[in-house]
């Protein structure tokens, strides 16, 4: 027996009977199609199919909205708002469009706090223009080239390695208890930008000095 109404049901019992042999029970006139009897597909493999398909796309369309909705990373440091001097130090050395381009580059982010450990007067003579260059220096020496997450970090077979930064000078690396960058620990790590990641560390790191 067919349930169903118009031709829909008429061309879907010819289709799936010629097919499979089975009747063709479609849900709510021409939706999905349910098959019986003993010839043919599980009574529930169309059915099963099309809510996997659903989850899918819906997982598709899930991860394209949240790609999108994130901010590159100057504006995602911005809206965590424990950087805050640390995007006060980017605009002042000029580095706002360079981390605002495509990129894709890894950044590990001193906290505001971090900043605080510096010497009493380090962070005020930096931010002045005259010592612009030496900012520079600093700054990108907490910016890799590439998008380096957690898991190639801490997956390197070297649990002590270097990592060059964009400032030119290899940044060292030490993964034997916890994580560790030039001394300064991560403490969180993947926080995801549309044009690269964020790591967090408790110490702002310094450059080697030019022998």
């Amino acid at each position: 027996m067919i349930q169903g109404t118009g031709n829909c049901v008429d061309r879907a019992y010819s289709d799936r009977k010629h097919a499979t042999g089975a009747i063709v029970r479609p849900v709510s006139g021409c939706g999905i199609p349910i098959h019986s009897g003993t010839k043919g597909a599980s009574p529930m493999f169309s059915l099963k199919s099309t809510v996997v398909g659903l989850v899918l796309a819906a997982s598709l369309v899930a991860t394209t909205v949240s790609a999108r909705a994130a901010g590159d990373i100057v504006d995602t440091a911005t809206k965590a708002g424990n950087f805050t001097t640390l995007v006060a130090a980017v605009k002042a050395a000029g580095l706002v469009d360079t981390l605002k381009g495509p990129g894709p580059f890894t950044v590990f982010a001193p906290t505001d706090e971090a900043f605080k450990k510096l010497p009493a007067g380090t962070l005020e003579s930096l931010l002045k223009p005259e010592n612009k260059e030496q900012l520079v220096g600093i700054l990108t020496y907490h910016v890799v080239p590439g998008s380096v997450d957690a898991a190639k970090i801490t997956g390197n077979k070297q649990k002590q390695f270097g990592i060059k930064s964009v400032q030119g000078a290899e940044i060292p690396v030490d993964t034997r208890d916890g994580v560790k960058v030039s001394g300064a620990n991560v403490t969180k790590t993947d926080i995801n930008a549309s044009n690269g990641v964020i790591h967090v560390i408790d110490a702002v790191i310094l450059p080697p000095e030019k022998s």
